[in-house]
């Protein structure tokens, strides 16, 4: 395994990672994931999602290396392959919540579609 240096691969790995988290879907299951292993029927179920789409998102998760899955009891698990996520989680709704407050904007407010000019 190679390690990633300070230089242009460690930005390009980052920004696979930010696409890799840039979907509502993968942000959710990735706080699904946060108290322990789920089943995927569990994740269908909490996204509203069919199969084959929830599917192709575990799988860019899996693909970032993010989550891992195990079969136990005849059904799949997903759980996070590390935690480091959760902060960065958290520290993206605290940047947004002080990005809105400073702008006076409230997170509905800025989450309404924009009009086009």
């Amino acid at each position: 395994m190679s390690k990633i240096s300070n230089g242009p691969a460690l930005v390009e790995a980052k920004s696979d990672l930010f696409r890799s988290l840039s979907h509502p879907v993968r942000i959710r299951v990735l706080e699904l994931l946060a108290g322990g292993p789920v089943r995927v029927s569990e994740l269908r179920q909490a996204t509203d999602l069919e199969a084959s789409n929830l599917s192709q998102h575990l799988g860019v998760l899996r693909r970032q290396r993010l989550i891992i899955s195990a079969r136990a009891d005849g059904q799949i698990h997903y759980r996070l392959s590390n935690r480091e996520v959760l902060p960065l989680l958290a520290m993206a709704g605290a940047l947004l919540r002080s990005a809105h407050q400073s702008t006076g904007l409230e997170l509905a407010d800025a989450e309404a579609p924009h009009q086009p000019l």
